[in-house]
């Protein structure tokens, strides 16, 4: 599904800041668009900055659950520094908060999270419901066979007395 992504630029707090971008929307079913205006109010200035494809996939269902049933479910935007004309590149959008998590642990990306739209919520829910199978828990057993009785590679074969089996050999004796 095409997800437009909607960022605010508000003045920054700082002198080294000018300004602060934050991801605050997302448009399901936008049209292209490459940092269009939406709307301006005082300072602050909400862009549609991009549309990317909203990928589901059938063994993510879980992490998608996960993020539903959140008190406020969420789009996650993945987000860096752009070297390019724009201050920012909109990676990915994903509905995956195990796959935001992964972004969010390199440091080298900004992931913001995003109010999820009620009718996202429901194209969601109808994929998790179509795709999703439980994964059916299976203990592990222990194997019977006793591995403590043997005493195979204890100790250092270049060393011939039999006394001291762990000992480290020294520079005085004769390796084999």
């Amino acid at each position: 599904m095409p997800l437009g992504i909607v960022i605010r630029r508000v003045p920054g707090v700082t002198r080294w800041a000018l300004h602060t971008w934050q991801a605050v929307a997302v448009l399901p079913g936008a049209d292209k668009a490459e940092w269009k205006e939406l709307r301006r109010d005082g300072d602050a200035v909400e862009f549609h900055a991009a549309t990317l494809q909203l990928e589901l996939f059938r063994t993510d269902t879980e992490s998608y659950l996960h993020g539903l049933s959140a008190k406020v479910p969420a789009i996650y935007v993945v987000m860096r520094q752009s070297e390019g004309t724009h201050p920012l590149d909109v990676v990915l959008a994903t509905a995956s908060p195990y796959e935001a998590q992964d972004y969010a642990d390199t440091g080298e990306e900004l992931v913001e999270k995003v109010p999820m739209p009620q009718g996202l919520v429901a194209w969601i829910r109808d994929f998790i419901e179509l795709h999703h199978e439980d994964e059916v828990f299976i203990k592990r057993r222990r194997d019977k066979t006793r591995v403590d009785r043997k005493e195979d590679g204890i100790g250092d074969a270049r060393i011939r007395q039999v006394a001291d089996v762990y000992r480290a050999p020294s520079n005085k004796e004769t390796v084999h």
